[in-house]
């Protein structure tokens, strides 16, 4: 397997995306295990945010990076969470959990009738810390905010986002479906492609060295 460094410490997405990868040989470690503190988040873009995070991972570690930034947002709520999903609750004086998180959301839902909301994720590769060419992907996820949770997988904001197409929410809908049409499956497919083209490799799978241009 080939390993690149994940520029996260969330155990929800490093195994997400390992079982994205896995087919192609390619295996995450999570920056923490090499070192790597987490970087300043300060912009008020996924994408930016996620060029931050990478190349920090990058210039500690020497490999290759991948950075993910995600959320959700809702329009309802002028797009928040938006890039503060991970820490939403700590708005309203609540420690940072993901179940704070919910309780914030729905709280501040509490009188919305329209509940429409979308998951975000942007994708950034970058093979060194000064890489003039980042690989690039961003991708969306339509649902809607339930009342009340539903289903025990996921993680985040899952339990209360409602797919109508499969009638599920995100938690409770099989792991083999989500990662075929969630946000971060979506924008993966188009790194995958992206990265192809990039490196110049013939087949993702079955190559074990890294060929940069």
């Amino acid at each position: 397997m080939l390993q690149w460094v994940l520029a996260s410490g969330n155990a929800g997405k490093l195994r997400e995306f390992n079982r994205l990868f896995a087919p192609h040989g390619i295996e995450w470690v999570p920056q923490g295990q090499l070192g790597v503190s987490e970087a300043e988040e300060p912009h008020c873009t996924f994408l930016e945010n996620a060029l931050a995070k990478a190349r920090h991972a990058s210039q500690v570690t020497g490999l290759p990076a991948l950075a993910d930034d995600s959320g959700l947002c809702v329009p309802a709520l002028q797009g928040a969470p938006g890039v503060l999903s991970a820490r939403y609750a700590t708005r309203f004086g609540l420690e940072k959990t993901d179940a704070n998180n919910n309780t914030a959301l729905l709280r501040a839902l509490e009188h919305e009738t329209r509940r429409e909301a979308f998951f975000v994720c942007a994708l950034v590769w970058v093979v060194h810390a000064q890489d003039p060419t980042p690989v690039v992907a961003q991708a969306f996820w339509q649902g809607h905010i339930l009342r009340q949770a539903q289903g025990q997988g996921g993680f985040g904001y899952d339990p209360l986002f409602w797919v109508a197409e499969h009638q599920h929410t995100a938690a409770s809908m099989p792991s083999a479906l989500k990662n075929q049409c969630s946000h971060r499956a979506q924008a993966t497919a188009v790194l995958l492609h992206a990265l192809a083209q990039r490196l110049a490799w013939p087949a993702l799978p079955g190559s074990h060295t890294l060929h940069t241009p």
